[in-house]
């Protein structure tokens, strides 16, 4: 038998409530797998996009103050 077909078995004697809680955690596990998979992708370009962030002409950015929002 798989895992998925041992969880499924579990999660069909849980009471609905808490069978809930299990598909929650199951998007909470599949979000966080995402989420690992666009910080590679934005560790991968922030060394591509060094150069175009940091130069001399932008130089007066770096200490910018954003107003605050609302």
């Amino acid at each position: 038998m798989s895992i998925a077909e041992l969880v499924y078995e579990q999660v069909k004697a849980l009471p609905e409530p808490l069978a809930r809680e299990v598909l929650d955690f199951i998007g909470f596990l599949r979000e966080r797998g995402e989420r690992r998979d666009w910080r590679d992708l934005m560790s991968a370009q922030a060394g591509s996009l060094a150069p175009v962030w940091d130069n001399a002409q932008d130089k007066v950015w770096d200490d910018a103050i954003s107003p605050p929002l609302g």
